[in-house]
């Protein structure tokens, strides 16, 4: 509380307060001892130390303990031996950091408190450069520039922890795509199969104007069958062959028999809706549309790029078969920049 003391201005306010006094200052044996002042440095020092190690260890424990390894903890049970160690390596970095950082100020910083008169809104210019001095001389009773072992190991310290953040941010998303996203289970050769019952389809069991749901033969298989099947999934129309206007898709298809990715470009929901009449085919999402006519080339809503096609043909026995993989990225359209 400031109390006013001396003569009144014109305005009834006192021209000056006085200072409400400080309870005397009790210096610190680090404020007295160098030597009492080098053993908190060290101590400093060895908490940034430790958190440093912690680092390390998190780093090594990241890419070394098996995600899937469970251990028997007392106390704990069965649990999850990489969650524990990443857990509490990390603790330990970050704790330590913290602890290193209030023994540095309450060992080593200034504690005197400090108390200021009370002045005009905007400072005069000489307040201001004693203001900037002020702060430099903070610095340098930060002592930072004395004990260049705290510099260096704070520094050690706060720059090792980062790392766990950037391997946690890039690591922690999984393993790269690499080419999963370009290419799917298509393979020269492959039998047409009906969706969901995994029979082949033969060419004269496509009638004109019907619409069949595919995979590629052997899907139901594979090790990531959904994976497979989110990518994989085909819709087989027939046309009359002289409605497909794009001699593309028609050297594509087999008699009329066309087959095109069943995943939007837009986003990737299912296109299963035929309208045989326009010959149009309809995602349920967002209403992107489709010609079928024109190699399915976008002519309403937010898809961007047609729906691939795959290439057909029939085997010896009559069947549909896959002439080669796709040719281009299925699926929304940013799977291509992947």
């Amino acid at each position: 509380m400031l109390v006013p003391v001396g003569h009144e201005g014109a305005s009834g306010v006192p021209e000056r307060f006085s200072n409400p006094g400080l309870p005397p200052h009790v210096p610190r044996s680090a404020d007295l001892d160098e030597g009492a002042a080098r053993r908190a440095e060290k101590q400093v020092a060895t908490l940034f130390g430790v958190s440093m190690v912690a680092t390390l260890i998190f780093l090594v424990a990241y890419f070394t303990i098996d995600v899937g390894t469970n251990q028997f903890i007392p106390g704990i049970g069965l649990a999850n031996l990489s969650n524990i160690v990443l857990g509490l390596t990390l603790a330990v970095s970050l704790l330590c950091i913290g602890l290193g950082a209030v023994h540095w100020a309450k060992t080593l910083m200034p504690d005197t408190e400090v108390a200021e008169d009370r002045h005009p809104q905007r400072s005069s210019d000489e307040a201001r450069s004693e203001a900037v001095a002020t702060l430099a001389a903070g610095g340098d009773a930060s002592q930072l520039a004395r004990r260049p072992l705290i510099k260096y190991s704070l520094g050690g310290a706060l720059g090792l922890f980062a790392l766990p953040l950037v391997v946690q941010l890039a690591g922690g998303l999984g393993p790269l795509p690499k080419a999963d996203l370009s290419t799917t289970f298509w393979r020269k050769g492959m039998r047409l199969m009906r969706d969901p019952g995994m029979t082949p389809i033969k060419a004269s069991d496509v009638t004109l104007g019907s619409v069949f749901h595919v995979l590629p033969e052997g899907i139901d298989k594979s090790e990531h069958v959904l994976e497979e099947k989110a990518k994989a999934s085909v819709i087989l129309i027939s046309l009359e062959p002289a409605l497909i206007q794009v001699p593309k898709e028609r050297a594509w298809g087999h008699e009329g028999i066309v087959a095109y990715s069943k995943i939007c470009s837009h986003v990737g929901c299912p296109v299963g809706l035929y309208e045989q009449q326009t010959h149009h085919l309809l995602c349920p999402c967002h209403q992107s549309t489709f010609d079928v006519t024109k190699d399915c080339e976008v002519i309403f809503g937010p898809a961007k790029r047609p729906l691939p096609q795959l290439e057909i043909t029939v085997d010896a026995e009559g069947y549909l078969v896959a002439a080669s993989p796709f040719r281009e990225p299925v699926g929304p359209s940013f799977w291509e920049r992947g």
